[in-house]
């Protein structure tokens, strides 16, 4: 009787220490169990007014950022539990807020940005260009002073056109609506980003670029500041995927093999914010 009791603790001991043990690894609100132990989960924000970067296609958010983010995930093993769609100017304050983890939208790292949220390291490297009807006289940014330009609200091309000392500014929530503006006649001219004004250009022969890039700049993924380590998996998500060629791949894709923009080897936010 002695031993069947002392046994039946022993039994009892080992239940309880399990229990123990399960609740002290179980997830927490972020996190998922995968086979391999916890694996951090992440709410994505995108605009989808940013083609090819982003944009909506049968019902999906789709885009080289996009297929980036989902490429730094899996190599990361992170797990993106939902992307969230929302206007540019939206981005910034969800990460504030908490509701979001990282926001993708060819987000420009500006010095400005960077006192709210965390930038990873760059991944693009692009430039602003005018965009013009082609029987536009216009060929630089000097021409555009008395003009009416298009653009889209809360981005770098406003900065850059006040600082041009062009007043007559049309500001949109949508980048398609600037070119429909362009296309009316309510604006002479829409400045924006330069792939996304050449991805316009390729099925509009109406229209042409003018005057070169207006400015260098170069994209970053932005980051909630709540969670300094996640900015530090991306970096190292990013580095992994330009080593193994998942990254070229993304410009094949979905920007025809251009590689102007390609970034070789790491540019930290410091080395390339613009000082606005």
């Amino acid at each position: 009787m002695k031993k069947t009791a002392i046994f039946t603790s022993i039994l009892l001991m080992g239940a309880t220490l399990v229990g123990c043990g399960t609740g002290s690894n179980s997830t927490s609100n972020n996190a998922t169990t995968g086979g391999s132990g916890n694996q951090q989960s992440i709410t994505v924000a995108a605009d989808t007014t940013f083609p090819p970067f982003e944009s909506m296609q049968g019902g999906n958010v789709v885009g080289f950022d996009i297929d980036m983010i989902k490429d730094i995930a899996a190599v990361e093993h992170l797990k993106i539990n939902e992307i969230k769609t929302m206007p540019f100017q939206g981005l910034i304050p969800a990460l504030q807020a908490g509701q979001v983890d990282v926001a993708v939208a060819g987000i420009t790292i500006k010095q400005s940005r960077m006192k709210a949220v965390d930038f990873s390291n760059a991944y693009y490297k692009s430039g602003l260009s005018i965009l013009v009807k082609s029987n536009s006289n216009v060929s630089g940014i000097n021409d555009l002073k008395g003009k009416t330009v298009a653009t889209k609200k809360g981005t770098s091309s406003v900065d850059l056109l006040k600082k041009a000392g062009v007043t007559d500014i049309k500001e949109y929530d949508n980048i398609d609506q600037a070119y429909a503006s362009l296309e009316s006649g309510g604006a002479d001219a829409v400045v924006f980003d330069n792939p996304v004004n050449i991805n316009y250009k390729k099925t509009h022969s109406d229209v042409k670029i003018v005057g070169g890039l207006l400015t260098g700049e170069y994209y970053g993924i932005a980051i909630s500041k709540s969670d300094p380590g996640l900015a530090a998996k991306i970096n190292d998500g990013l580095k992994k995927i330009q080593e193994n060629g998942d990254y070229q791949k993304l410009f094949d894709t979905w920007l025809g093999g251009d590689k102007t923009g390609v970034v070789d080897g790491v540019k930290t936010p410091a080395d390339v914010a613009l000082n606005s």
